[in-house]
């Protein structure tokens, strides 16, 4: 029986190409620990307990230390009716209390669902009442946006904790990261329990509960491909999956001995899954920030021996454009890692003019549980997203309306999608959305990632647009990180970001928002901008609109807002 297309494609894909890229020793598909986040927490703190695990402005914690307080907040939750099963969510910064919240509701065998330190009431109101949280552990500086809504949600308990409980002293820092006097003032409102006296008061010997690696671990929120943010389901087998798959695909990384500078957010999945937990189940030491300061970034590599670099884009461009950065010795630092968004090739050449070394990217998503593809040690190719990891399968694929239709061979553009065991379980409570996001085909199920992209001969994947984010211009498609990427390289602009502007006779009209470089401010006119690109791109693509600001909204991973400039458009045409 003669193939079809579809199946020939396939076919390219499932020889895995990629393999022959692997690192010595590093098997198509490996061996997956059948043990639960809990189990290798402990596992963790068994093997390296008198090891540092945390830095936080200058205080080390120890990882035995850090589970004793776990045990300690798991006990005290019990207390107040949290049943294996039940939703807890987590409104903090990175700090020592958002990872002893985190497994000591893991532990429990309840789920974690974490939260945006900079969402807005609204935003918290519908994520606590989507999971149907009824305990919620919040920094006291955003307490405020909690109790705005408390009464429309279903929380009993609500606690609160305060940045300064983990600092080494309760001066200076502590007020630069305020930028508020010391005393706070919270609500005495009945539900409200401060976070230390639970620790105080509860012992370390919370019940024994069985937890499946099934079971679900995590809850984070995304914007999936409609509407509002959406809970992945990610189980306890997931995120161990992707620990599993990382140990084993980057041998270098050797447990029990890296220190990693832990700026990315933990409420992402990013930070969570792949810096956090990494930490934790390997024996490593993670240097803490609650926010980003590129000082104090800078100042840890060589202070703490930083090893393991995890960063975005944008971090990377803001660390090469810094006067400090060519002063610090680079060499001890073994990986340079880059995820959450593309990194432009002016912001890689940048960063290698200034420190000599290179950067990995990585590739996934929230519903991956962090990572599917990335870049083998031995054979980084820097514009690429990498490879699949080690029993990930991926493909490109072209769908209509929503319904998958065939998968395109090597070399054409289409939606990634991907197969694999980090992949998370579905999204809460969204059957529609879940029938739209998976499929099923050639025996294996499919998740649609989101992205448009393809693959070359080499096996490595390349990015070419998130398909909610493309423009359509007289039904043609237009990718907003292709202009991005061309304006990116004009020498009067900082940072540019490529919007579509509903039009009734074209479909979208193409929208710049530009930031000029300081010394240009005032200095380039939108027509310039505009004859800049018609020599570059087809005139299709080019911007016919341009907007100069001060700077471009960026999510809590540093990368373009295109959402909320979306948002402002629309706001604007109600008005």
């Amino acid at each position: 029986m003669k193939k079809s297309k579809s199946d020939m494609a396939l076919a390219a894909y499932e020889e895995r190409p990629w393999l022959k890229w692997y690192p010595k020793d590093v098997p198509a598909d490996i061996e997956i620990p059948k043990k639960s986040v809990t189990e290798m927490v402990d596992q963790g703190a068994e093997k390296w307990g008198g090891k540092t695990a945390v830095i936080f402005y200058g205080n080390k914690m120890e990882h035995k230390e850090i589970r004793e307080l776990s045990l300690r907040f798991a006990t005290a939750l019990h207390d107040l009716g949290i049943r294996k099963g039940d939703r807890v969510g987590i409104l903090l910064p990175n700090c020592p209390q958002f990872m002893i919240a985190y497994y000591g509701i893991l532990r429990l065998g309840a789920t974690a669902t974490t939260l945006s330190p900079l969402y807005t009431p609204r935003e918290i109101k519908h994520q606590i009442n989507d999971t149907d949280s009824e305990t919620l552990v919040v920094l006291d500086l955003l307490f405020e946006k909690v109790e705005k809504v408390w009464e429309e949600t279903g929380l009993k308990h609500v606690i609160i904790t305060s940045i300064a409980e983990y600092f080494p002293g309760r001066g200076r820092l502590f007020g630069k990261l305020r930028g508020k006097t010391l005393e706070t003032e919270v609500s005495s409102k009945t539900g409200v329990i401060q976070f230390q006296d639970l620790i105080q008061k509860y012992p370390p010997n919370p019940p024994n509960v069985e937890i499946d690696p099934e079971d679900i671990a995590a809850l984070p929120y995304t914007g999936g491909t409609t509407g509002l943010p959406k809970g992945a389901v990610l189980s306890h087998r997931n995120i161990v999956t992707l620990n599993e798959q990382i140990r084993r695909f980057f041998p270098e990384i050797e447990d029990g001995k890296e220190v990693g500078l832990a700026v990315m957010p933990f409420y992402h999945i990013y930070g969570q899954s792949v810096i956090m937990l990494t930490g934790a189940f390997r024996g490593g030491t993670g240097v803490v920030f609650s926010r980003p300061d590129i000082d104090e970034i800078l100042d840890s590599i060589e202070k703490y021996g930083v090893t393991i670099f995890y960063g975005v884009p944008t971090l990377y461009k803001y660390l090469a454009d810094h006067s400090k950065t060519k002063r610090i010795n680079w060499k001890k630092v073994k990986y340079f890692f880059s995820g959450a968004d593309t990194l432009h090739k002016k912001t890689l050449a940048n960063w290698m003019r200034e420190t000599g070394r290179e950067i990995f990217e990585g590739y996934g998503s929230t519903e991956t549980s962090g990572v599917t593809h990335a870049q083998p040690y031995n054979r980084n190719r820097p514009g690429t997203l990498g490879i699949p990891l080690p029993n990930t399968h991926a493909a490109v694929a072209r769908f209509e309306n929503n319904k998958f239709v065939e998968f395109l061979p090597p070399g054409q553009e289409g939606e990634i999608v991907v197969s694999g065991p980090q992949v998370q379980r579905g999204f809460w409570r969204r059957p529609e959305e879940n029938k739209i996001s998976f499929f099923e085909a050639g025996g294996r199920v499919w998740f649609r990632i989101g992205d448009m992209g393809s693959m070359d001969e080499e096996g490595y994947f390349h990015f070419v647009e998130r398909t909610k984010d493309m423009i359509k211009y007289k039904g043609l498609s237009v990718y907003p990180s292709e202009i991005e990427d061309v304006l990116f390289h004009h020498p009067k602009i900082k940072e540019a970001a490529v919007i579509g502007v509903p039009d009734p006779v074209v479909g979208e009209r193409v929208k710049a928002i530009v930031v000029a470089e300081r010394d240009y401010r005032g200095k380039i006119s939108e027509e310039e901008v505009m004859k800049y690109c018609e020599d570059k791109l087809a005139h299709y693509k080019v911007p016919k609109i341009v907007e100069f600001r001060g700077e471009i909204p960026k999510t809590d991973v540093m990368k373009v807002d295109h959402k909320k400039l979306r948002a402002e458009l629309f706001r604007l045409e109600e008005k």
